[in-house]
């Protein structure tokens, strides 16, 4: 499939958008360069897909509605489908997916999402819009997934980056666990690497995989050095959240989830797993979240 993509751009920001699931590919500030993840299929394909219907995996990436079960790969199929733009300007723009005789194979609902992007200053505003035409309530989770580089600047190492809560964290955070049926959410609440508002990563911490919050305190969530290049995320529409990447790797993934993955012992209704969000038929359900690349990244 041919790479589509939009450029939209105001004063401050400049902001790449490809159709293809209205991934995020780039977001370059006035002040520096492109604090988005390039691509690379040798560690990971991924810039900032959007995942829908489901976040993480299912087990037996079995969907089940009324007792029939539906093949759903991890994270969902939006990230393979090319949306439909709807309405691009100088500094927005919308994209559109409605269910077709293909989703319904593995998602049996109708829906119809709006992934719309807008640059409001220095700020970046993303938004998922999931309306319900249906009879029956509809099961949803989403959430986005972006990369950022890591460092954000070449000149800067990798240890001098610190990941910032706007809260205390002391609650825990639950990990990837494997079972016969494939990779699942533990049920373990295992102790927060959080210290008061601040976590270091470090290739260590993510060796068993990403770090999942199912609750968690902070509204406002930052990444980079601190006096230095961060970006800053507003998510309080979500209210799950992880953090990921692959040891050794350039980038660092803070994503805002409505829903997780599934327990290890959840073979049930999708309607019934964890951290899905019903909408009622004929109703709509609207998330948002900004990114705000900083060069001077506040511990306050």
């Amino acid at each position: 499939m041919q790479d589509e993509i939009i450029t939209i751009a105001n004063d401050v920001l400049t902001a790449r958008i490809a159709f293809l699931g209205a991934e995020l590919r780039s977001l370059v500030p006035d002040w520096g360069g492109d604090v988005i993840w390039e691509p690379d299929a040798s560690i990971w394909d991924g810039a900032a897909p959007n995942l829908f219907p489901v976040v993480g995996t299912l087990v037996g990436d079995r969907l089940i509605h009324k007792g029939v079960a539906y093949p759903m790969a991890g994270h969902g199929f939006l990230r393979h489908h090319r949306m439909t733009p709807v309405s691009v300007g100088e500094t927005s723009g919308s994209f559109r997916l409605r269910d077709t005789v293909e989703t319904r194979r593995s998602y049996p609902f109708p829906f119809d999402l709006t992934v719309s992007f807008s640059l409001e200053g220095d700020r970046l505003r993303q938004s998922f819009l999931v309306a319900n035409p249906g009879e029956e309530p509809l099961p949803v989770s989403l959430g986005a997934h972006p990369g950022f580089r890591w460092p954000l600047s070449p000149s800067l190492p990798r240890s001098a980056h610190r990941i910032l809560f706007s809260h205390d964290e002391p609650g825990g955070i639950r990990r990837v666990v494997k079972t016969g049926a494939g990779p699942a959410l533990g049920r373990a609440l295992l102790p927060t690497p959080v210290s008061g508002r601040v976590l270091c990563p470090e290739d260590a911490l993510f060796a068993p995989g990403a770090i999942v919050w199912d609750r968690r305190e902070s509204d406002r969530i930052s990444f980079g050095v601190p006096d230095g290049p961060g970006v800053e995320m507003e998510c309080g529409d979500f209210p799950h959240f992880g953090i990921w990447t692959k040891p050794g790797a350039g980038f660092l993934c803070l994503e805002p989830w409505q829903g997780f993955m599934s327990p290890p012992d959840f073979a049930g209704e999708i309607r019934n797993r964890p951290g899905i969000a019903m909408i009622p038929p004929g109703d709509s359900r609207r998330w948002s979240l900004s990114i705000r690349p900083v060069r001077h990244l506040s511990t306050k």
